[in-house]
């Protein structure tokens, strides 16, 4: 593994941690973020964007995922 890739995994687990999520979607999260990590920087410039024009972040990544939802299913 690459000392890119461990510090992306390393700073995914971090964030996902403090989340109410159970461990095997964790996983599952990770996983997909690993897979197509293009992908999902794609998705956070997008909701950053839709945030600046004024939407909440709530609304803007709802959106987004929207947007976005095949993909993500592929990656998982």
């Amino acid at each position: 593994m690459g000392l890119k890739k461990f510090f992306l995994k390393k700073m995914i687990k971090f964030k996902l941690k403090g989340q109410n999520i159970p461990k095997e979607q964790q996983d599952m999260i990770l996983n997909a973020m690993l897979k197509k990590p293009e992908l999902f920087k794609k998705i956070g410039a997008e909701i950053k964007q839709k945030k600046k024009e004024g939407k909440s972040e709530a609304l803007a990544a709802m959106e987004v995922m929207r947007k976005y939802q095949n993909d993500i299913r592929r990656a998982m």
